[in-house]
């Protein structure tokens, strides 16, 4: 039978439980992963609480996950590898960090050394200070090329803005700080990391989402996976937040609004040709504009119908859902002053 000093020694001797979980994706970065745990290590030198670091190699055929390896036993770092059986994707990468941590929050961040690990703490206590679920880095003076990079990042970020209503200055930085209970509810899947904010919005207000001003470095190692094409692939991204944002629960009214639009602009047709015909005696067999208003006829119905399909269809999925429809994040109760 363990003595009261024996219990007090187990209970002082215990490890803390994790505050923060620190998660990297890398993929193809040989050269930087090992200065970025450096940095890392040396930016929560001063960090009062337990955290933990979460590499997620994503399917790299470099030296990378070999380099990345030689920091596992480092002093004074709990380091926990993520290695996917192929490339995924960075969203697929970040989601997979984000399922492996244990911390209360949960910070994400670029391997490239981009971003700057010495903003971390301070986002924490920026996050605890102001009661945020979502603290977002903005690199106000960001490193890179104005055409292919700054340009069409400062669009995606108005054209996010407007449709999401999530006012942000940079979507696109990755140095992020969440509360897990928060980020956790979020699924994330294709290439929408960049959405995040947006997703977040989801299931919390958004006056729970803030930012801050980051460091930005430029690009030390190795050549960006990002090019122009990013751009084309944000705006069908973007598309589908928007659909899922406003019409996940009722998709009928996103199809019968389009079928509603397209059956009124073929009525008009239709009765402006009825009375040229039968009023006014004129021909209208051979007239395109016939056949407009027919194809625009049958696009109407075939979209009213799609929406009733699909709101069978989100019925059933939510019917056999056992998740509510709801939230809760947390209850006060007199009895327990929770």
């Amino acid at each position: 039978m363990q003595t009261t000093a024996e219990s007090l020694s187990n209970v002082i001797d215990a490890p803390k439980p994790v505050e923060l979980s620190l998660v990297v994706p890398v993929f193809n970065e040989e050269d930087s992963v090992g200065p970025l745990i450096d940095r890392i290590c040396t930016a929560m030198t001063g960090y009062a609480e337990q955290w933990e670091l979460i590499l997620v190699d994503d399917g790299s055929t470099d030296a990378t996950l070999a380099n990345a390896r030689k920091h596992v036993s480092r002093e004074g770092l709990l380091l926990r590898i993520v290695e996917l059986q192929r490339n995924f994707g960075q969203t697929a990468a970040m989601q997979a960090g984000i399922d492996t941590a244990v911390g209360r929050l949960i910070a994400t961040m670029d391997g490239d050394l981009q971003n700057d690990p010495k903003d971390i703490p301070s986002m924490v206590a920026e996050l605890e200070r102001r009661e945020l679920d979502l603290l977002v880095g903005w690199r106000k003076n960001r490193q890179d090329g104005l055409f292919l990079r700054k340009i069409p990042s400062w669009c995606a970020n108005y054209l996010i803005g407007r449709i999401t209503g999530v006012k942000l200055h940079d979507y696109g930085c990755s140095l992020k700080i969440y509360r897990a209970s928060i980020i956790k509810q979020v699924k994330l899947m294709g290439e929408m990391h960049r959405f995040i904010p947006a997703w977040v919005a989801g299931v919390v207000p958004s006056s729970r989402i803030g930012e801050m001003v980051v460091t930005h470095h430029a690009r030390q190692h190795g050549q960006s996976k990002y090019g122009i094409s990013r751009t084309f692939r944000v705006i069908l991204d973007l598309l589908s937040v928007m659909f899922f944002m406003r019409y996940k629960a009722r998709p009928g009214h996103f199809f019968g609004s389009l079928g509603l639009g397209l059956g009124a602009i073929s009525a008009l047709i239709l009765v402006y040709l009825f009375f040229d015909k039968f009023i006014l005696g004129n021909d209208i067999g051979t007239r395109p504009m016939l056949m407009v208003g027919i194809v625009l006829l049958l696009s109407s119905v075939q979209m009213i119908t799609t929406g009733i399909l699909a709101e069978m269809i989100a019925r059933t999925y939510y019917r056999d859902d056992a998740s509510p429809n709801y939230i809760v994040r947390q209850i006060f109760d007199e009895r327990t002053n929770a």
